[in-house]
């Protein structure tokens, strides 16, 4: 059966992420990768750019990361996502501390979640960033706390995942990409993968 990502079928796709969240999406888009995770990747960007341009700086960053080692027949595709409100970027929280003050600090406002994605085979490289906003209800302490407690998100910008309890109870609205703000803008992707 012809599938609408066929046109992959020439390379060996790596997802360079540990995220199960993009590797589900990722999957679910049709496309067949292996999962390639290094260790030692920095996350750091310099001051001077704007929270909707961290995430594609980084993305970009952790692409070249893998690029002398990359075989000609391979399609890398790695991603960041930042949260932001009022001009700070909050990435992934330290601890349990952190991941309250977090959640506080977004509780009852609007804040931007950006996702940079990158693609590269080696004669080819592409990114993009892609934006959505979330809006959160008032979130009292005891709120903040049960969630963190119980879904541990110190692996996630900004201390929360949309598909877990706090999306479904605490999330009022959403402009934008529903599966930008679960760490990888799909639409935008599999546009882009239909170009190689």
């Amino acid at each position: 059966m012809v599938t609408p990502l066929d046109n992959l079928n020439r390379y060996s796709v790596i997802l360079a992420s540990g995220s199960p969240r993009r590797s589900e999406l990722l999957r679910e888009l049709g496309v067949r990768f292996t999962v390639r995770r290094a260790s030692g990747v920095r996350e750091d960007y310099p001051a001077s750019l704007s929270p909707t341009e961290v995430a594609a700086y980084i993305s970009r960053e952790k692409a070249s990361y893998y690029k002398p080692q990359m075989g000609s027949d391979e399609l890398i595709i790695t991603a960041d996502t930042i949260v932001a409100k009022d001009g700070k970027v909050l990435g992934k929280p330290s601890d349990r501390d952190a991941a309250i003050a977090m959640l506080r600090f977004l509780s009852g406002a609007t804040h931007e979640v950006v996702t940079g994605v990158t693609c590269m085979t080696a004669g080819r490289i592409e990114t993009f960033s892609d934006v959505s906003y979330v809006t959160f209800a008032e979130l009292s302490d005891e709120e903040a706390a049960y969630y963190v407690d119980t879904y541990r998100p110190y692996d996630k910008a900004g201390a929360y995942g949309i598909q877990e309890w706090i999306g479904l109870a605490c999330i009022r609205r959403i402009e934008g990409c529903y599966f930008n703000v679960m760490g990888l803008p799909t639409p935008r992707l599999y546009s882009l993968l239909r170009t190689f």
